[in-house]
């Protein structure tokens, strides 16, 4: 049975729910400048273990496509968005990231003819402006190559989450696959610029190895699974509308483990937030018939539900 469309956006929402985790853990537990090696320790293992899962390989030119997908969404993005918050503050990380849906709206203009709305560009504006009230005032001083790497990870996200949604999946391969695909070749990017780049690896301690084990399992398999399936079931720029989550995510964990003050403007900014979230899930009627042709294939092959979370090429 189809799961109902709210449905679909709690479960995609649990994706950057976790992520926003991830500065806290790369921060409090695992080695400093290793941005390289922690993103390989994110993906790679992750993307071996849903290929184990799914036994699905990737046929003609899904090779290249899988590729394009695991460079953009993993292999330049762990890197970009690992640099970024070694070298500058998480909450400034998080105002960039926060421009996220502004890119989507654009590059789904550019790249799927999608006209943008007033709605959606002032949505965007709202999560922005609400995202940088929350974390702005403990943001610190400005890192150029923070800055820069900030930048080119959103906009690496921003672009895989729009092809994503644009090339839609091959007949009879599931979410878990797609992803499973992509960490494994984002994986596979990274293993050697880890060690040309940052050399061998660095002795890890107990919390280290927790600290990746939670990466690579619940932070990366199942959440990019999650996410990528909502892909599959909503529009580009209703998935993105849900990444704010991500950056107040953090600010809760900062406020509830590291002693964070959370004042009135801080709660002001997450309640604009989060009513932005909720209202870039109002999709205009004409955006599932662009976005979401793509996935229509489950129609075509005579499949009720080509991302029914219970089918055998699932995964994700």
């Amino acid at each position: 049975m189809a799961a109902t469309r709210p449905a679909v956006i709690a479960l995609t929402a649990l994706a950057p729910v976790s992520w926003g985790s991830t500065y806290a853990v790369t921060t409090e537990l695992l080695p400093p400048d290793r941005p390289l090696f922690t993103g390989l320790m994110r993906a790679l293992p992750a993307g071996l273990l849903l290929l184990a899962l799914a036994r699905v390989l990737p046929r003609g030119a899904w090779w290249g496509k899988a590729a394009v997908l695991g460079v953009l969404n993993i292999g330049a993005f762990f890197p970009l968005l690992f640099l970024a918050a070694y070298r500058m503050p998480g909450g400034m990380a998080a105002v960039v990231g926060s421009l996220g849906p502004l890119l989507v709206v654009g590059l789904s203009a550019l790249l799927l003819g999608q006209r943008p709305t007033t709605r959606s560009v002032l949505t965007g504006v709202v999560a922005a402006l609400g995202v940088s009230l929350v974390v702005l005032e403990a943001a610190g001083g400005l890192d150029p190559l923070g800055v820069l790497a900030a930048v080119a990870s959103t906009a690496s996200m921003s672009t895989g989450t729009v092809l994503a949604g644009c090339w839609g999946r091959p007949d009879g391969v599931g979410p878990l696959a797609l992803t499973a695909w992509q960490l494994t070749a984002g994986g596979l990017l990274l293993a050697p610029l880890a060690l040309l780049v940052e050399g061998a690896p660095p002795a890890l301690d107990g919390p280290a190895v927790g600290g990746y084990l939670y990466l690579a399992l619940a932070n990366t398999a199942l959440a990019y699974w999650l996410w990528f399936r909502g892909i599959g079931r909503l529009s580009a720029t209703q998935v993105t509308f849900l990444g704010p989550l991500s950056p107040l995510t953090a600010a809760v964990i900062g406020w509830a483990a590291l002693g964070e003050a959370l004042g009135p403007v801080q709660l002001a900014g997450m309640a604009l937030a989060f009513g932005a979230t909720l209202a870039g899930q109002r999709a205009p009627r004409e955006r599932p018939v662009a976005i979401a042709a793509p996935f229509g294939s489950a129609s075509k092959n005579g499949r009720k539900d080509s991302m029914d979370l219970m089918g055998p090429a699932l995964r994700r």
